[in-house]
């Protein structure tokens, strides 16, 4: 993961900072719901960071224990490195970006959600309540799907990368049609990219 050189200023910050916390009120499934448009804004639009370095920040954050969010602050984390540079203005810039974006994200969903689960129970046997749920399926199987596709795009075309493909329609069938714990399937995973199949 090579660094961008960047110079952000502090409307940079706070945009960066906005930009989170209006994001958070999207993240509906989770904030790695949300990834393509992260992906849009911090690699396409900002330039902030580099395509690899955003695949890496999900992958390792994701592979690592703890919660789903961890990426967000790896995302951060990488943008205040790339603008800070090596040394002690990288690690302080990356702490200011890792700080910036999780606040961000966890502020306005944490608030809403604590606010909204306690009128949902008070009101849980309401008609809009129970379609409410029922209609917020389909956006979220929508968002995973989007992050999903961005993911599987970065790893090339199906034509010359197929393990790889096959692998992860043969994933998205076990965790749709089995009980199969998904450590079983990580493992699988990683002894297959270990030994160099995919």
């Amino acid at each position: 993961m090579t660094a961008l050189p960047l110079a952000l200023g502090a409307g940079d910050w706070l945009n960066l900072f906005l930009y989170y916390l209006t994001l958070s009120l999207l993240a509906v499934g989770g904030a790695i719901a949300t990834a393509p448009d992260m992906h849009r804004f911090l690699v396409e639009r900002q330039a902030w960071l580099t395509d690899p370095q955003f695949s890496a920040s999900i992958a390792i954050a994701q592979a690592a224990p703890g919660p789903n969010v961890l990426f967000v602050a790896l995302l951060g984390w990488n943008v205040g490195v790339n603008a800070g540079g090596p040394g002690m203005a990288g690690w302080a810039l990356g702490a200011l970006g890792m700080s910036l974006c999780m606040l961000g994200v966890m502020l306005p969903s944490s608030l809403l959600t604590w606010l909204a689960t306690r009128w949902g129970h008070r009101n849980r046997n309401r008609r809009s309540v129970r379609a409410f749920k029922q209609g917020m399926a389909p956006v979220v199987i929508g968002l995973l799907l989007a992050t999903s596709w961005v993911l599987a795009r970065a790893h090339g075309d199906w034509t010359t990368d197929w393990p790889l493909w096959l692998l992860t329609a043969s994933t998205v069938v076990l965790v749709w049609r089995t009980r199969l714990h998904l450590l079983w399937m990580l493992g699988a995973g990683a002894v297959l990219g270990a030994m160099g199949w995919v």
